[in-house]
């Protein structure tokens, strides 16, 4: 008997032994594969573009009783991107290793909070396929916004970006030409020439630091959070259109989720709490889990919630009153989502319409320096140089 206890035990060490053996082996032969998560790469997010599509692919295969695991299957195999084959093929393993599916995109590093959350939210409240479509919907609306904000920003920069450098460059090479012609013929130069030539001097000891002052606060305001968070905050309490916007945006990314986890069964202080994230690095964010602890701990109405702890529009928390009242806030929830996405589209076109009537302006502005301060003193040389030559 303690013989076959004997072999029993020597038999379950052998198992053991080798199992360990093929699990180190298995995790040196895949070790190459995982070079691309490795290093800069492993920070990489999900492309934007292709979280849209996934999104929808994955709501319609879940809403037609495919589960997770197939899915990501099925909509990773074959895809041109490098990128979405091997991120899928790693969720859909932990998933099939036991993990639910929000762990499963959270272990890959891909994917940012606010996706992991709300994808946590479908999987509580069982509808995973409507999660994805909402996501998708919310994604394609934020794409459609930042392309708009781009097309009203981006160009407009880079034309008075490149004004500036041709008025410092007319003062840098045609002006001292112009100054050292008239040393030449011994002429001095008229009052406005004069005033000229002292600013061409001027810029010639300073252009270096204007240079690099601009790059360096547009790297500054695009890298680093906290001084673009101050240069939009100072904008916004100067700006009544900017703040429209940017409040807008914000309280749409708020209302679109809050809908989404509403409808779905999740509760109102965990929607809450989800619904912040999508606005995490912003004030409303702390204003959002004060106002949700405040309705969780003391029982006081959520729109009183928010009227009294958040900067959110009045109209937020006078229809959210009217959904609780009749109890209809999923109903008050969407047609809040649904203005401000109105509301917002109609802001971006408007902040659109400035930004370019300002840039026009300020080109109309550096093209008129650019003139003055090269062409002008070329006409005003014309009388100095026949007056050196005796004509």
């Amino acid at each position: 008997m303690k013989d076959t206890e004997t072999s029993y035990s020597s038999a379950a060490e052998a198992a053991l032994a080798a199992r360990i053996k093929e699990k180190s082996e298995a995790g040196k032969h895949h070790e190459p594969k995982r070079a691309l998560f490795s290093g800069d790469d492993k920070n990489k997010r999900f492309p934007l573009k292709e979280l849209i599509k996934l999104c929808r692919g994955m709501a319609s295969m879940l809403k037609a009783n495919i589960n997770t695991a197939d899915a990501l299957k099925y909509y990773g195999s074959g895809h041109p991107s490098p990128i979405v084959r091997t991120t899928l093929k790693e969720a859909r393993e932990h998933i099939e290793n036991g993990m639910p599916a929000y762990g499963a995109f959270e272990k890959t590093g891909r994917f940012d909070d606010k996706f992991v959350s709300l994808v946590r939210a479908g999987t509580d409240s069982g509808q995973l396929w409507q999660a994805f479509d909402s996501i998708a919907h919310r994604l394609k609306k934020e794409a459609e916004f930042k392309s708009k904000m781009k097309k009203a920003t981006l160009m407009p920069s880079i034309i008075i970006f490149a004004l500036i450098m041709l008025f410092i460059g007319a003062q840098l090479r045609i002006i001292p030409e112009i100054e050292g012609i008239l040393d030449d013929i011994g002429q001095d130069p008229d009052p406005l020439s004069g005033m000229l030539f002292k600013l061409s001097h001027f810029t010639q000891k300073v252009w270096v630091f204007v240079v690099a002052g601009l790059l360096g606060s547009v790297f500054s305001f695009l890298f680093i959070e906290k001084v673009r968070s101050a240069v939009v905050f100072f904008m916004m309490a100067r700006w009544r259109l900017l703040r429209k916007l940017i409040m807008g945006m914000r309280q749409l990314l708020f209302l679109g989720s809050m809908d989404m986890l509403h409808s779905n069964g999740i509760t109102l202080s965990k929607a809450v709490e989800i619904s912040a994230k999508s606005l995490k690095g912003t004030p409303m964010y702390e204003e959002l889990l004060i106002a949700g602890r405040r309705y969780l701990e003391t029982g006081l109405p959520f729109s009183d919630a928010i009227r009294k702890f958040t900067s959110c529009d009045a109209q937020v928390a006078h229809l959210i009153a009217i959904g609780e009242r009749s109890s209809s806030l999923d109903t008050q929830l969407k047609l809040l989502t649904n203005m401000y996405e109105e509301e917002v589209d109609q802001v971006v076109n408007e902040f659109a319409t400035v930004v370019n009537v300002i840039v026009l302006m300020s080109a109309a502005g550096l093209i008129t320096m650019v003139f003055i301060g090269a062409f002008l003193p070329i006409f005003l040389m014309g009388p100095k140089m026949m007056a050196g030559s005796g004509m």
